[in-house]
């Protein structure tokens, strides 16, 4: 059984840090692509960054390019977004999903509609 256990949101100052952490059990990185969504009220859920684990191609949102990355930690079967340079627009709900094609092609990346498994949301809000 796929399971997805996201962590570490929190409230932060703009400008400010957060590490979101996925725990994932039931699946192999090496087989899927895996990757993080947010979404806030009224508007679709987005893709933040993906990693299509077959050859290492990761998708960053325009929005979020040089402020956040996104890693793994094979050891603790976990996937990590280092969210730096935190922004007001950047408050939402996160979510980390996983799908058991890993050669997706990259254009799908960030579609949430093509994703199998998701974990519950954790949430972030960027405010003073």
């Amino acid at each position: 059984e796929v399971q997805l256990q996201a962590s570490g949101g929190g409230l932060v100052q703009p400008g400010g840090s957060l590490r979101l952490s996925c725990a994932a059990s039931g699946i192999a990185f090496d087989d899927y692509v895996i990757g993080w969504f947010r979404q806030v009220p009224g508007k679709e859920r987005e893709g933040v960054s993906c990693i299509r684990y077959s050859d290492g191609s990761i998708y960053y949102a325009d929005s979020v390019k040089g402020r956040f990355t996104i890693s793994n930690d094979i050891d603790r079967n976990t996937l990590d977004l280092q969210m730096n340079s935190l922004k007001p627009e950047d408050t939402a709900v996160y979510y980390c999903a996983a799908n058991a094609d890993g050669d997706l092609p990259l254009r799908l990346l960030s579609d949430p509609n093509i994703y199998d498994f998701w974990g519950q949301g954790t949430q972030v809000t960027v405010s003073s």
